[in-house]
């Protein structure tokens, strides 16, 4: 290690930049935010360095670099675009003990700006010593995923009750379980949730027992999109990192399973057509079992917990047993899978509106309102409706809709093996027979559905397995 790491309270403190350009900018942002007495010293300014120093909040030296700027300033940057001037502000600095940074030269600097990672008061500093600056950014990058921003308001409230948490447990391991417990149960939840109140709340009712309580469950509601792990949330990335438990729909694809904590114990709930299904009381019965033991839960569902998910009851249910839920919504499959297809869901010339409907259950279909779906100039995505093709297209032409309505089934939309499959809505069922089209697949039937056509973009396009089907019907 060659760089002594340290980070320096500049509050009030005078630090010269040199230079009045748009790298001058970054770097004056940085120290004013840290709250530094800037002063700026350039022939000319861009105008928001103007625009700083007429409204005080940079104090700006005219003309070229004088050594006599640096009179009882505490840093200086040089931020020039002239290496023979940087070296000379470098050399003056040096001559009066003064630490020095030259932007972008590591050889002329005594101190390195670090890439930051903001929670403040928590701050992550990232560096190579100036060798490697766009590997200190890409580092930086991947910490920004994984560090939430509730940390931030977690350390202040840590730092304003830290006296009180030092005299509660003067045992070190006992206070290093209870930041454990900080970061991990019910107040960094809250703080997460925006409910700073009810987070300081909690924190002060554990300070205040007498007696350490049984551990508090949590559960956490989470989409995990479509099966792409790419579309996964950083949200519920997160909670997967931190579960304890796992319990998932048989959907869940196994690249978004697999990026969840190693040793979080993972139980398969799906529900299966025609195979082993476990009813929602079994799920229910589960996730208070869990939380009883103190354990941190992640209900994790295909696509979007409340659409089509059955997590409202699984909300109920929990807010009825006093257990703390979390809501990490997740890209639902009517979004993913049209995308996926080339298929804009609305359209200023051929969606107005889009429904999302269910094929599941034939009380589904009953209650659907037929007429107002058959109207043209509109989308219809269709969750779970395979089993009931023949039904979902008698019943919308027998209600009006145009018989050369355009069509698109995407099966296992999002993943590698994603097959589409298009047409015109009289021919679906026979289409979708011939092609052997299985669950999960997404319909989506509407004009939009024809721009499949020329637009599709994901997959093996001249695979014939894979390939896009679009008959030759046409829509005006």
């Amino acid at each position: 290690m060659r760089l002594y790491p340290l980070f320096a309270d500049l509050t009030g403190l005078p630090v010269l930049v040199v230079g009045g350009g748009h790298v001058a900018e970054r770097k004056i942002d940085m120290l004013l935010a840290s709250g530094a007495s800037v002063l700026v010293g350039a022939p000319s300014l861009t105008p928001a360095l103007a625009q700083l120093a007429e409204q005080g909040k940079v104090e700006h030296y005219a003309g070229t670099f004088q050594p006599t700027w640096l009179d009882h300033v505490w840093l200086v940057i040089a931020a020039t675009d002239d290496r023979a001037l940087n070296a000379q502000v470098a050399a003056s600095a040096s001559e009066r003990r003064i630490f020095a940074n030259v932007v972008d030269d590591p050889a002329l600097s005594r101190f390195q700006v670090p890439a930051v990672v903001d929670r403040a008061p928590l701050t992550v500093a990232v560096s190579t010593g100036g060798a490697a600056p766009v590997i200190a950014r890409r580092v930086r990058e991947a910490l920004e995923t994984q560090l939430e921003h509730a940390l931030g308001p977690l350390t202040a409230l840590a730092q304003k009750h830290r006296a009180r948490i030092m005299q509660r447990w003067p045992d070190l391991a006992e206070r290093r379980a209870f930041y454990d417990w900080l970061h991990d149960g019910p107040v960094m939840a809250l703080l997460r949730n925006a409910r700073p109140d009810d987070a300081e709340r909690e924190l002060l009712e554990a300070l205040n027992a007498t007696a350490s309580a049984a551990p508090k469950g949590s559960v956490q509601l989470v989409g995990a999109g479509p099966g792409d792990p790419g579309l996964l949330t950083l949200r519920a990335l997160r909670a997967l990192n931190q579960a304890d438990v796992i319990l998932h729909d048989s959907l869940v694809s196994v690249d978004v399973l697999a990026l969840a904590r190693r040793d979080a114990e993972r139980i398969d709930v799906g529900k299966r057509c025609g195979g082993r299904h476990t009813q929602q009381e079994q799920i229910h019965q589960l996730l208070l079992d869990q939380t009883q033991l103190g354990r941190r839960v992640v209900r994790l569902k295909g696509g979007d917990p409340f659409v089509f998910g059955r997590g409202g009851e699984e909300m109920e249910f929990l807010r009825q047993h006093g257990i703390a839920c979390e809501i990490v919504p997740g890209v639902t499959a009517a979004v993913a899978c049209a995308a996926y297809a080339g298929i804009p869901l609305t359209h200023r010339e051929h969606a107005r509106s889009v429904h999302l409907l269910t094929g599941h259950g034939k009380e589904s279909l009953e209650a659907m309102d037929w007429p107002a779906l058959a109207q043209d100039h509109q989308t219809l995505a269709i969750y779970m409706g395979v089993a009931r093709l023949e039904e979902f297209t008698q019943r919308l032409l027998e209600h009006g809709r145009r018989p050369d309505t355009p069509f698109v089934i995407v099966e296992n939309g999002t993943l590698p093996q994603q097959r589409v499959l298009g047409g015109a809505l009289h021919e679906l069922p026979t289409l979708a027979k011939e092609h052997a089209i299985h669950p999960p697949a997404l319909l989506i039937i509407g004009e939009v559905a024809a721009l499949a056509r020329d637009h599709a973009w994901f997959g093996i396009q001249n695979d014939a397995h894979r390939t896009l089907k679009l008959g030759d019907s046409t829509h005006d």
